[in-house]
């Protein structure tokens, strides 16, 4: 297991920065790239599942659609979940794209203090950056285009009430398609 301090020295090693700047072979961060960095930073032979336990404990993996929601929107998106959600994973299906649930947590008991935006496919699979939160940030174009791969998958992408829809990325290639998931526009970063 990692100390605190080496828990803390690992999240400011992951600030702004994606895997690639390490020599590893990923666009963004995954359970498997962060145990390699484990690994190679503090010679500790953790396996996936002791790494995934961190993630959980950073407030990442699968969540359902409701707990995305604040306590005003839960019955909004649980209708869209009904009414929604199933054209998209029908239009994902076509395209063999893959759909992502986005959201922002903030990581707490880290100076300065942490945003995780994370991805979280329909499969489970979690990949994302670690930023240092700022007033406001929009959603991170970098972010949305490396969910596409540098063979530029088509991606469908469930974006959360962490930003409002004028702090998405503008002028996205067409294989980048976002999907407001419904919010009465209140933050739901943790």
């Amino acid at each position: 297991m990692l100390s605190r301090e080496q828990e803390l020295e690992l999240i400011d090693m992951l600030r702004g920065v994606h895997p690639d700047e390490f020599g590893l072979d990923e666009e963004l961060w995954t359970r498997q790239s962060l145990t390699t960095l484990i690994q190679r930073r503090f010679e500790l032979p953790l396996d996936a599942g002791a790494v995934g336990a961190y993630l959980r404990a950073w407030g990442l993996g699968p969540r359902e659609p409701r707990e995305r929601a604040c306590g005003l929107c839960v019955s909004a998106v649980e209708r869209w979940v009904r009414s929604e959600y199933p054209a998209i994973t029908r239009a994902a299906q076509e395209h063999l794209a893959e759909v992502y649930w986005i959201g922002r947590v903030r990581l707490r008991g880290t100076m300065p203090a942490a945003d995780v935006i994370s991805a979280v496919s329909s499969r489970g699979r979690v990949r994302f950056m670690i930023t240092t939160p700022s007033v406001d940030p929009p959603l991170p174009r970098d972010f949305v285009l490396r969910l596409s791969g540098e063979e530029q998958r088509t991606v469908h992408l469930i974006v959360d009430g962490s930003w409002p829809r004028n702090e998405w990325p503008r002028r996205l290639p067409r294989r980048i398609v976002l999907h407001p998931l419904p919010s009465c526009g209140r933050a739901v970063a943790a």
